[in-house]
């Protein structure tokens, strides 16, 4: 699927209008400019400097992917990252810890969300443990690993994440946009975004990392890779993926469930 453009960082037009399941490409507000300081930080992480956002206390990149100060201090040695294809599955260094059995991640989804937003949190986990992974998932009320809360007031994104943490921990919060996508946008498409970014927080990358305008259309840009490394996941296609439920922009309403690439890649992580 090609796109023409992003809604400020990743809402795609292309005839009709087109979404990120990331961000959006319609300039909302006017963050302040990252100092050149930052930038590097930035690149030394192995992240695209284009068109970074400052959103809080923290900078959204490549359109849904949130780097704290702290994040920003860090530095990664001996990276490694996953391959699909020749539009590539990629991972972070850090992963989730899992153990010689299995890890149950917690998922809670907070008031400020409207209630079609736990249905759709549903079906996103519905579609984990669908896969027998040893990463297991379960919705809850407190005591939660993964929060999905409602994105600050004109936010430039549509929903945003991190990647976990150097002790073995997910991310711990979802941003999302619900005052763009509205009260009920769809449960199947709504999960695919809620999907996407829980894949960023148990540290997966785009799948077409080397190349956004392989989903995203325009010219093309590259993720950049840095220290992060790489590795092929064996037995992968060579053929592009145009499915991958990580690929950075999704059309509106959409629906991408798990292809056969990305279950080859969540089993060999999880």
């Amino acid at each position: 699927m090609k796109n023409a453009k992003l809604l400020v960082a990743a809402l795609l037009i292309a005839g009709t209008a087109l979404f990120s399941s990331c961000s959006k490409q319609e300039e909302v507000t006017k963050n302040d400019a990252p100092s050149e300081e930052t930038l590097s930080q930035i690149r030394a992480l192995g992240f695209s400097t284009h068109d970074v956002k400052r959103d809080g206390d923290a900078y959204v990149v490549e359109g849904d992917i949130r780097l704290t100060s702290a994040d920003l201090k860090n530095s990664y040695a001996n990276g490694k990252l996953l391959r699909v294809g020749s539009e590539e599955q990629y991972r972070t260094t850090n992963l989730v810890s899992v153990g010689s059995t299995t890890r149950t991640i917690y998922v809670a989804v907070s008031s400020t969300l409207p209630s079609a937003y736990v249905t759709a949190t549903d079906e996103a986990i519905r579609r984990y443990n669908a896969e027998g992974l040893r990463l297991r998932f379960q919705r809850v009320s407190s005591g939660y690993n993964i929060l999905l809360t409602k994105a600050p007031s004109g936010s430039s994104y549509l929903a945003s994440a991190g990647f976990p943490t150097s002790t073995g921990n997910p991310h711990n919060q979802v941003l999302v946009n619900s005052t763009y996508l509205g009260s009920n946008p769809g449960t199947n498409y709504l999960a695919t975004i809620l999907a996407h970014e829980i894949g960023h927080c148990i540290g997966f990358r785009h799948t077409d990392y080397m190349n956004r305008a392989y989903s995203c259309g325009g010219a093309y840009t590259n993720e950049g890779a840095s220290t992060v490394g790489a590795i092929l996941i064996p037995g992968t296609p060579s053929s592009a993926d145009p499915n991958s439920w990580m690929l950075a922009c999704v059309g509106t309403g959409v629906n991408r469930p798990f292809n056969t690439n990305d279950r080859t890649a969540l089993n060999y992580l999880y």
